[in-house]
C-alpha cells in the first residue's frame, strides 16, 4: 500500500517504538494520529509530526473510537488505511515463589493492557478500513500489532508478559482470514531488547548484558529499526497473516 497521503494511526504513539513507527509513517507522508494514555508526551509526538493526537486508555471503547474516527477523517475519503498497536505493559512475577503465588491482579492487569488493548484496536480500525474503497492493489487498510519474542522464549519472571505477547502472535492469522476478504491485512512484529522507556530503567551493566547477548548486531535494537519494518509491512502487499521477527537473531535465554 502507498503511504503518502494515507491516514495513519499510531496507538501508543508517544515514545519507544509508537514514536518511532509515527515518525517514519510522517516522514513517508501519511497524516499521523498519535493515541496515548500520556497526554504530555503524546501531544508532544503530535506537535513534532504535524498531526493530530487523542488521549486514550487502550481499554477505552469510546477513547479508542475517538481515535479511530479522528484518524479517518484525517485521511479525507480514502479513510484511515494505517493503524499500528503499541500500547504494552511488564511485570516481573515468578507463577509462585517460596512466599507466595504470582498475584493474579497484576497477570490480568498486563493481559488486559496488551492483549486486550490491542485487540481494542484490531477491532475498531477493521470495522472502519471495511467502509473504505479499495485502491488498485484491492487493499482497504493495514494493521501493524506489536507482540515480542517473549511470545515464543519467555523468560523467568515474564509469564504475564509472555502469554500476552503469545495472544497477540495468536490473533495474527485468524484476523487476517477474517479480514482478507475484504482486503485488510493483518502482520504482527515481534522485537527482542530494544532501546525503550521499557528499558531504560535498568542500569547500563544490565543493558549491556542484554545488548552482548544479541548475535549480531551485538547492540539493543534502535527504535527505528522497528519502525522501518512497519513501513515495509504497510508497503509490501504479500506481508500479511504473520509474525515477523526483529531480533538480531536473539533467542532468548532462561535468564
Amino acid at each position: 500500500m502507498e503511504i503518502r497521503d494515507r491516514s495513519a494511526l499510531v496507538l501508543g504513539g508517544a515514545s519507544g517504538l509508537g514514536a518511532a513507527a509515527a515518525t517514519v509513517l510522517r516522514e513517508r507522508g501519511a497524516p499521523v494520529t498519535i493515541a496515548d494514555i500520556d497526554a504530555a508526551r503524546g501531544q508532544s509526538v503530535a506537535d513534532r509530526l504535524g498531526g493530530a493526537f487523542v488521549q486514550c486508555d487502550a481499554l477505552d471503547e469510546d477513547a479508542v473510537g475517538t481515535a479511530v474516527e479522528e484518524a479517518a477523517g484525517r485521511g479525507g475519503d480514502r479513510g484511515l488505511r494505517i493503524a499500528v498497536a503499541c500500547a504494552g505493559i511488564a511485570v516481573g512475577e515468578r507463577v509462585a515463589s517460596a512466599k507466595k503465588p504470582h498475584a493474579l491482579a497484576s497477570f490480568r492487569r498486563v493481559l488486559d493492557v496488551n492483549l486486550v488493548g490491542t485487540f481494542n484496536l484490531l477491532r475498531l480500525a477493521a470495522y472502519s478500513m471495511l467502509g473504505n474503497e479499495p485502491d488498485e492493489g484491492g487493499e482497504r487498510g493495514v494493521i501493524v500489532l506489536t507482540a515480542s519474542i517473549a511470545a515464543f522464549e519467555g523468560q523467568v519472571g515474564q509469564i504475564a508478559y509472555s502469554a500476552s505477547k503469545g495472544g497477540i502472535v495468536g490473533m495474527v492469522l485468524p484476523a487476517a482470514r477474517d479480514l482478507a476478504p475484504e482486503g485488510v491485512r493483518v502482520v504482527a512484529i515481534a522485537p527482542g531488547t530494544f532501546d525503550t522507556p521499557l528499558l531504560a530503567g535498568l542500569g547500563e551493566d544490565v543493558r549491556a548484558a542484554l545488548a552482548d547477548q544479541v548475535p549480531f548486531p551485538s547492540r539493543l535494537g534502535r527504535p527505528e529499526e522497528f519502525g522501518e519494518i512497519v513501513r515495509v509491512v504497510v508497503e509490501n502487499p504479500m506481508l500479511n497473516g504473520t509474525t515477523i521477527r526483529l531480533d538480531g537473531a536473539l533467542r532468548m535465554p532462561p535468564r
